[in-house]
């Protein structure tokens, strides 16, 4: 996986880690690596996490284990580069992120979108979904998942508005996002 690097493959993986694991720049991973008297650029940090990141988020969900059967989704706004897209996140009752997913709509449409997503990467429907007021979901259950049991009780959404704390500290951090690729969030 690592073959024709200059640097060890625990060098580049525990680079991507630290990246990946905390909300960090390529400049403080490069700072971090640097006070282990590993010289590397934050370029090529950047470099390693857009090559390695997809893996190493994929090895972390497989890892993860089973998730729960209640769900809780929310959808955020953010900028990228200006344009503003809608950040659409599921949440289980232990608050472990099941899925995002980053789109320009936040019609019904773009909410089957995501509940196909959701079924899809989890291969099990919830017992529950518990919402915000926006109607989308309501029409896209409706359609895609119609046995399952739905509240929009006012708080009881909280868990899933409070996954959105570390992907704004990130967007503070790195000054707006400048492109659609985000990275998995922290564990």
């Amino acid at each position: 996986m690592y073959a024709g690097y200059r640097y060890p493959s625990q060098v580049i993986s525990h680079a991507v880690w630290l990246y990946h694991r905390f909300t960090l720049s390529f400049r403080d991973v490069e700072e971090l690596l640097a006070a282990r008297g590993i010289c590397v650029s934050y370029e090529t940090v950047r470099k390693w996490c857009v090559k390695f990141g997809s893996q190493y988020c994929n090895q972390l969900r497989k890892k993860r284990g089973q998730l729960g059967d209640i769900w809780f989704l929310d959808e955020v706004f953010i900028k990228i580069n200006g344009v503003l897209h809608y950040l659409w996140r599921a949440v289980d009752q232990d608050g472990d992120e099941i899925d995002i997913l980053v789109q320009k709509r936040r019609n019904k449409k773009a909410a089957m979108k995501f509940f196909k997503k959701l079924l899809k990467g989890q291969q099990a429907t919830p017992l529950k979904i518990i919402t915000d007021k926006l109607r989308s979901y309501s029409a896209a259950k409706r359609d895609i998942m119609p046995s399952v049991s739905h509240s929009t009780e006012q708080y009881e959404n909280n868990r899933c508005e409070l996954s959105h704390q570390p992907t704004r500290q990130q967007e503070r951090q790195m000054r707006r996002f400048k492109s659609q690729v985000l990275n998995c969030t922290p564990i």
